[in-house]
């Protein structure tokens, strides 16, 4: 009888202890480092961004198109299809995705004056950009001509973000925004006042700039004019 009362209580506490875990990876969704669960106001860029992937591969592995048709529920798959045989889908998935050749990059201009406080790979910060010195308020501009495929607060660590697509290719995010100035889906030219700068790591007046290439960080310093 106490042996049966044991194990009831562990596995009760087994349980809960799922539970909790379920619900401390984002708000009672659970991702998987294979797939992710959407929720509400999540793009495909958005979602790429987050795990570091290229959105044209994560486009291509979901059949999406331009990945502009998702909805909260979706489960969006973070690698490619494996093939295994079976349904006409898995079928379908087996066929050979099509190459996107690399575009080149867009020539880039300084999203905002001020010194670069922080390198890329350094702390604090999330090491994939650099933070730029500022003040509160101070004018954001679009590094290159685009469009904005995100605009909001959705991504832990980069408070108010936008993120530009130049091409194929290359992507750029304005992290830590006061006030974002344009939408999701509106075209942007070099130069275009996008944000004003708010508070970054340490609530101090900082930037973060990032640029991506094929969903990869690199080093904005190897883009940016020398001044």
């Amino acid at each position: 009888m106490v042996a049966r009362i044991m194990v009831a209580r562990l596995a009760v506490g087994l349980a809960a202890m799922l539970i909790i875990a379920a619900c401390g990876s984002g708000g009672g969704w659970q991702d998987q480092p294979d797939q992710h669960i959407v929720r509400r106001g999540e793009t495909l860029f958005s979602i790429a961004w987050r795990y570091g992937k290229d959105p044209a591969d994560v486009a291509r592995w979901n059949r999406l198109g331009d990945g502009s048709l998702i909805h909260p529920g979706q489960v969006i798959r973070l690698t490619p299809p494996s093939g295994h045989t079976g349904t006409s889908i898995q079928a379908r998935n087996r066929e050979p995705l099509p190459k996107i050749p690399a575009q080149p990059p867009p020539a880039w201009t300084w999203p905002t004056s001020g010194r670069i406080n922080v390198e890329f790979g350094g702390k604090p910060g999330s090491g994939t950009g650099v933070l730029i010195d500022g003040k509160v308020g101070q004018s954001i501009v679009a590094a290159a001509s685009g469009r904005v495929v995100y605009a909001g607060g959705g991504l832990i660590g980069y408070g108010q973000l936008i993120i530009l697509k130049h091409n194929d290719t290359y992507l750029s995010a304005y992290g830590h925004n006061a006030k974002l100035l344009v939408k999701e889906g509106q075209t942007v030219t070099k130069g275009q006042r996008v944000a004003t700068m708010g508070e970054g790591p340490e609530r101090k007046p900082r930037l973060h700039f990032e640029i991506r290439r094929n969903g990869k960080p690199v080093n904005p310093r190897q883009y940016l004019p020398a001044r």
